[in-house]
């Protein structure tokens, strides 16, 4: 069972928080199922880019992300080379510092 170590976000973790991961967890489940609600406007089906994180520590350790994660990743806000989908990412065997990233883009409230 890995941890995850969520860095302060102003508005989601103002004090940031460290938090167990379950068997098979991806981070945006573990995040939720601890109190820091990070959008996931596509319901958790990589359709979206609502719940993108950064991977500051444990990178290397995450499987591949799949064609279709890096293809929404490209739409993401403040996209950096350790950047993921929360949805899509599960601690395999190894902690992770995670950044939440202050802004998303939301294509279906900004369209509104």
């Amino acid at each position: 069972m890995a941890k995850i170590v969520f860095l302060p976000h102003p508005e989601l973790c103002p004090d940031g928080a460290e938090v167990d991961t379950l068997p098979n967890e991806t981070v945006l489940d573990a995040a939720l199922r601890n109190g820091i609600e990070i959008e996931h406007a596509c319901e958790k089906v990589c359709a979206c880019t609502t719940c993108h994180i950064i991977v500051r520590e444990g990178f290397d350790s995450l499987e591949e992300s799949s064609e279709l994660e890096d293809d929404m990743l490209d739409k993401a806000w403040g996209l950096e080379p350790e950047s993921r989908l929360g949805c899509q990412t599960r601690p395999v065997d190894e902690n992770l510092v995670v950044e939440i990233p202050k802004y998303t883009v939301n294509m279906v409230s900004e369209s509104q």
